[in-house]
């Protein structure tokens, strides 16, 4: 009886191993997945901008052509050949969009178009400034030379290609178009001693198209979230303008004493931040099936 217990629980005990040894070891987790960048985006951003260039340049020639009117001539187009400093700069904002493309595990390459405002003090930069010739048998010229300049709004469509730091934080260059809307004007106020008034002004307002160039990096911080730092470089191009006549009257009598242009150049510096939303695509592939 004895016997018969033993190889039976014998038996059992060799039932029960082959069981255990015949069930497979538990699976370790799987890794999470990578994020991956691919995909559809929109955001917001803002930040400050400051212009390259900040003059604005008149160039004048002597026309007058009275006998022994030359040297009013002479002293009136040489106040009125002159260079200020107007700036722009302020805070600049609005919003951007875009498409990336993950490749090769750590490259990003994609495009981005985005648009915003620009807001200065006054939304214009004037500049006040006097001189003064004196004229050989007429007197001394004076001369009020207001001049100013803005960017109301600026919009860029870039490429951009990027580099996995790791696979949340992206290191980026970016360049492509750049245009913007803007606007300059210059007025001349002269007066000859004892007092004949003269006057010059041009105005400039013009949508113009140039280059951008820059980079940043972008953080992924929260599954569709990202924010990003980033720097523009932005030229829309040198202008040049025609002003009217610069006229002086002598005895009541208007004289032409000088022709007048004025230029500038519109180009300058973006440092700004955003934050972007990444569409899933991916989610919505089951409602694209039900058509």
């Amino acid at each position: 009886m004895l016997r018969r217990i033993l190889l039976a629980s014998a038996g059992a005990m060799a039932l029960s191993g082959a069981a255990f040894a015949a069930e497979p070891a538990p699976a370790p987790p799987p890794a999470p997945p990578p994020p991956l960048w691919s995909g559809f985006y929109v955001g917001g951003n803002a930040g400050g901008t400051w212009s390259n260039n900040n003059s604005v340049a008149t160039a004048t020639g002597n026309v007058a052509s009275s006998p022994g009117f030359d040297p009013l001539g002479i002293a009136s187009a040489g106040l009125a050949t002159t260079s200020v400093p107007v700036k722009i700069d302020g805070f600049i904002g609005g919003g951007q969009w875009g498409d990336n493309y993950q490749f090769a595990n750590r490259w990003v390459g994609g495009f981005e178009s985005d648009f915003q405002g620009i807001a200065t003090g006054n939304h214009t930069t004037t500049l006040f400034s006097q001189a003064t010739a004196v004229v050989a048998g007429v007197g001394s010229t004076n001369q009020n030379l207001t001049a100013s300049r803005r960017l109301d709004w600026l919009g860029t469509d870039r490429v951009r290609i990027g580099f996995l730091i790791s696979p949340t934080f992206l290191a980026y260059a970016t360049g492509g178009v750049a245009y913007g809307d803007t606007r300059a004007s210059v007025a001349i106020a002269q007066t000859v001693s004892p007092g004949f008034p003269g006057a010059s002004f041009g105005t400039f307002n013009q949508t113009l198209a140039g280059w951008t160039a820059g980079g940043g990096v972008e953080w992924l911080f929260y599954p569709n979230w990202s924010l990003k730092v980033e720097y523009l470089y932005y030229d829309l191009g040198h202008v040049n303008f025609t002003m009217s006549p610069l006229v002086n009257f002598v005895g009541g009598v208007p004289v032409t004493v000088g022709a007048s242009t004025a230029s500038t150049r519109f180009n300058g510096n973006i440092v700004r931040a955003g934050l972007n939303y990444h569409f899933d695509l991916s989610m919505l592939a089951p409602i694209f099936a039900q058509f």
